[in-house]
Order: C-alpha cells, then structure tokens, then sequence
C-alpha cells in the first residue's frame, strides 16, 4: 500500500508540472511575445495618418530651352600694330590694363625723327627769310618800273623769283607738318576704350609697321555665339528667340534676341552657329566661355514639382491627396509629362489645377494609405517662372561690326 501511495504522488507531481508549463507562468490576460492582444496594437499603429507635405498643382510658365557653351566675343577688338620703324623705347602698359581712348600704350625711338624735325625747321627759317627778301625785292621792282627805271623784264623776273620763294617756304612748312604727324605715330595710343591683351614685344625690340604689339579688346558691346544642332537651328527666329548668359547656378545673367543664324553647318562639326549681341553690364570679358541656353517657346501649362513624381517601368505616377474610407488617404495618379526646367514638370496629362499633390516621402507611400497633410515651405513649392534680366540686345547684323 505504501508503494502504490508513493506512486500516485509521483504521478500528482509529473501533471502539477505539465499545467505549469502550458501556463508559462504567465497571468491570465497576458499576452506573449507575437500573441494576439500586441499584433493587434501593432495593426492599430500602422492605421496611423503619416504627415506629408503638399502642393496644388497649378499653371505656370514653361520654357522649352537648349543649354549650350557659348563663346563670348567683342564686337569691337583689334591688333595694335606701329605705323613707324624703330626700338621700343617706352611701354606703358601691361596686360590686361583697362585704358581709355588716345592712352599712350607703346613708345618707339622717335630720336632720329627729332633730328630730321630740327634739321626741317631750320630749313624753314632761311626759306621764311628768303620768302620775305623775294617780297619786298618785287615791291622795289613795281615802285621802280612805274618811274621808269627798271625795265619790265627785270619786274617779272623780280615777280618770278618772290613766288618762288613762297613757294619754297611753304613746302618747308608742309614738311613740318608732316614731320609733326609722323612723330606722333612713334607713341602707339588706344584708338578706343578697351582691355589690353598680350605685349608679345619687350623693350629693345626693333619693330616694322607689321609687327603685332598687342590686340585692344572692348567688352562694353559682346557677342555671345553657340553651336547647335541643325535641327534645332531650324527652330531660331531671328530678332526673336532669345539667347541668354546663365550664371554658376543656371539663373539667366543676360539675354538677347539672336540676330545671325549661319546659313549652312560647319563641315566639321556639323553645327550650325547662332549669335546675339548685348550691351555687357554685368562684368563679363571677351573670349570667355560661358552657359548659354536658346529659348525656343514660352508657354503656360500646369506645374507639378520633380519631388512628386515616381516610376514604375515607362509610366509616371503623382502621389495626390484623396479621400477614402479611412478618411484622407493617398491616390496613385498616372501622368503625362513633358518638359523639366528647374524643379518642375510640365503636366501634360491626368491632373487638373488645384489637384493637391504630396512631394514629402513618396517612395514610403501606398494607394489607400491614410495621410495628414500639410502645406510645404514655399521655398520647396513648384517654380512661377525665373525672373529674367531685361534683353539687352544690341541690335542685329546692321551693327554687328559696330
């Protein structure tokens, strides 16, 4: 008997630890790790609106551009060359110095013209003194020859030999001059205001009326020029279709209506070149490299920020704000895009004006998922269109070599 009794004990205690172990000690209510009651408030989470930012697409202008590298050239620039022979004596400038008309910038020897000068005005004197010998001899030959005392063959040789003494006397005066307007070339000036490029010469150099001494570039009046397509040349409009100067960050600095399309490609490249002239207010140099873009058409269409689109495959989406059973909630939206200028697209297709369109974590969002959305900071919206400079063209090809 007390075998037995042992034996039920043994058997009370295997089935005491068996309900201990289907409880796992926990109270009842409990939940476990991944149990029923915390799934559920986990679910109840993830029906939480999540905050977005928004946008309302409206009409905006856009842009239809072409970008290029555009070559900035003066419509006034020139190689100094000396109209005289001789040593550079003096240079008075250096590279890259901004002179203004008449400014000396060069000096050839002119000590050999100053002798000849000399030697020139000294000659004056003694023709002068001749000239006025010859006049008053013909003065005494008329008083003579009307009381009779010179024959008229001594009054017209009299008369003959006073002309040629003016006449004399007046080539030496005429040499002068000359000799004045010839010493004037040996200072080599600006003939306008400009910028100095390169002083290949150096002093000592024996210069020749075809030796280069520097080029003078004006950059107050530029030309910008671009290569483009041939295709898209067909689309230029002379005295039209802008040209513009872009900044680091692709702001316009300068725009002006394209005044010269060349008629054929080059054979190279196969471009064809455009050109605009403005009036340079803004700091640019001649023969500078430059962002240049062509505006092809201006137009108003609707607006949506780059920020609200997604892809999948070749179709375009917007994330738009809808309402659906759970309240405001996410619409996946197909679009038809067309042109990007800046931050924005232009809505070709699927939206109207005044669609709200969200432009805050659209990778993270789902059709149907509840939303809370919220206005974003006007500097993120979409653009109302780039300030443009005023077009400061120059004119067209009547004053291209102005």
């Amino acid at each position: 008997m007390r075998l037995v009794r042992g034996g039920w004990g043994a058997w009370g205690l295997v089935l005491a630890l068996t309900a201990g172990g289907c409880s796992g000690g926990k109270e009842p209510g409990q939940a476990s790790p991944g149990g029923g009651p915390r799934a559920g408030q986990q679910g109840q989470g993830g029906g939480k609106p999540m905050p977005v930012q928004v946008m309302t697409v409206k009409p905006g202008l856009v842009r239809d551009t072409g970008e290029y590298v555009g070559t900035l050239i003066s419509r006034r620039s020139i190689t100094v060359f000396p109209q005289v022979a001789g040593y550079i004596q003096k240079i008075t400038v250096r590279p890259g110095d901004t002179v203004k008309a008449g400014q000396v910038l060069l000096v050839v020897d002119p000590r050999q013209e100053q002798a000849a000068l000399r030697a020139t005005q000294a000659q004056k004197a003694s023709a002068v003194a001749s000239r006025e010998f010859a006049r008053r001899t013909r003065e005494r030959s008329a008083q003579l020859l009307r009381e009779g005392l010179v024959s008229r063959q001594d009054y017209d040789q009299a008369v003959a030999q006073a002309e040629q003494a003016d006449a004399q006397a007046r080539a030496v005066e005429a040499q002068i001059q000359n000799q004045q307007v010839q010493l004037g070339y040996f200072n080599v000036s600006a003939p306008f205001d400009g910028v100095v490029g390169n002083i290949p010469v150096k002093l000592g150099d024996y210069v020749t009326p075809q030796s280069a001494l520097t080029i003078l570039d004006q950059s107050r009046a530029l030309e910008l020029s671009v290569q483009v397509p041939v295709d898209q040349a067909a689309r230029v409009k002379i005295g039209q279709t802008p040209l513009e100067v872009l900044n680091e960050d692709g702001a316009p600095l300068v725009r002006a209506p394209a005044f010269f399309v060349a008629p054929t490609p080059d054979p190279n490249t196969q471009l064809v070149e455009v050109k605009a002239a403005f009036d340079n207010t803004v700091g640019l140099r001649a023969g500078q490299l430059v962002r240049a873009q062509l505006v092809y058409d201006r137009r108003d269409a609707l607006k949506m920020p780059t920020t609200a689109v997604t892809r999948q495959g070749s179709q375009s989406f917007a994330m738009v704000v809808g309402e659906g059973d759970a309240g405001t909630v996410v619409k996946r939206q197909p679009v038809t895009l067309g042109l990007v200028e800046g931050n924005d697209y232009e809505v070709l297709k699927g939206l109207d004006a005044g669609t709200q369109v969200i432009i805050s974590g659209v990778q993270q969002l789902r059709d149907g998922m509840p939303i809370q959305p919220r206005p974003a900071p006007q500097a993120q919206g979409q653009m109302e269109g780039m300030p443009l400079p005023p077009a400061q063209g120059t004119g067209g090809g009547a004053d291209a070599g102005r």
